[in-house]
């Protein structure tokens, strides 16, 4: 079990020693590892249990500057299969369906009905939005942390997006040992974790570098990869919003350009329950970035919507 996580020489770090468990869980014949944090006794009442659901490349520990936020609640986030501890689907694609299945049967495996709030940050964004559009009733409300809104070509970000593309592709296809060393390369995490951030507190900064350094190049193997990251730039929260027929909070980051604002004003219009935060100055990485904010956002929804 962890202590703490921090990059090196950051101040900065999470420390969740005394609210998590680790565990393995048999689903649809995949070991997945996921984490439990526990509510702290005395901070509040109104608990509630969240389902937390990571980004492409990402794994449980990149919303954990959240959960810290969270003390009153019972936090489950699993590493996604193929990323992370998990290892990828024994059979079956790594697309939108395929962890929209997997969701389903995490859920039930764990016992948790109705009443049980569901979190997707970016690319779980994606899931958990689809799995709700497909079972209605199934968890209630749902939180999307820089949703996607529309498909990842349509942005300001298109031609960036087909470099990605093909950098995939290829990757894919090359011998297994250039490929896989293309894929984990430190100079393009790098890059994408400089992209990506806003933030220019040096310390913020160098958290963040360390985070993706030690776990964005968590997956298990290319194929399931390239099968994930085409979903992830071809599905959208969009594509389903009329079908969301819960309270549903969209919290996005003004300066996104991967998930654009205009784009989410647009999202908001679309669906049937739904609520627009805007965090100012800062883009995709809200759960590094702004956590605070964005932890806010999550409780006063809560308050304002409670279990059914």
């Amino acid at each position: 079990m962890k202590k703490s996580i921090a990059a090196p020489g950051s101040p900065i770090a999470v420390d969740l020693a005394d609210r998590e468990s680790a565990h393995i869980l048999d689903v649809s014949g995949t070991p997945v590892h996921y984490w439990e944090y526990s509510p702290v006794s005395g901070v509040s009442t109104g608990s509630r249990t969240i389902v937390m659901v990571h980004g492409f490349r990402g794994d449980h520990h990149g919303l954990e500057r959240v959960v810290e936020l969270l003390p009153q609640h019972r936090i489950i986030m699993a590493d996604l299969p193929g990323f992370g501890d998990s290892p990828a689907f024994v059979s079956g694609k790594h697309d939108i369906p395929g962890y929209g299945a997997f969701l389903g049967s995490f859920l039930g495996a764990l016992d948790l009905g109705p009443g049980t709030v569901l979190l997707g940050h970016s690319f779980g964004s994606i899931v958990t939005s689809h799995f709700v559009a497909a079972n209605p009733g199934r968890v209630f409300p749902l939180i999307l942390v820089n949703p996607i809104a529309s498909p990842a070509l349509e942005g300001p970000k298109g031609i960036m997006t087909k470099l990605a593309v093909f950098y995939y592709w290829a990757s894919a296809r090359l011998p297994a040992g250039l490929g896989n060393a293309l894929l984990r390369s430190k100079l393009i995490v790098r890059v994408m974790s400089v992209t990506m951030a806003k933030t220019r507190d040096p310390d913020l900064l160098e958290f963040i570098h360390g985070q993706h350094h030690a776990y964005f190049s968590g997956f298990a193997n290319r194929d399931m990869l390239l099968e994930s990251f085409q979903a992830s730039v071809g599905g959208t929260v969009r594509e389903v919003a009329a079908r969301l027929a819960l309270p549903t909070l969209l919290i996005a980051g003004a300066e996104d350009e991967i998930a654009t604002l205009p784009h989410q004003h647009k999202l908001l219009e679309l669906l049937p329950d739904g609520e627009l935060v805007v965090i100012d100055k800062v883009g995709h990485l809200i759960h590094y970035e702004t956590p605070e904010p964005a932890a806010a956002a999550i409780n006063d929804f809560l308050e304002r919507h409670p279990a059914p």
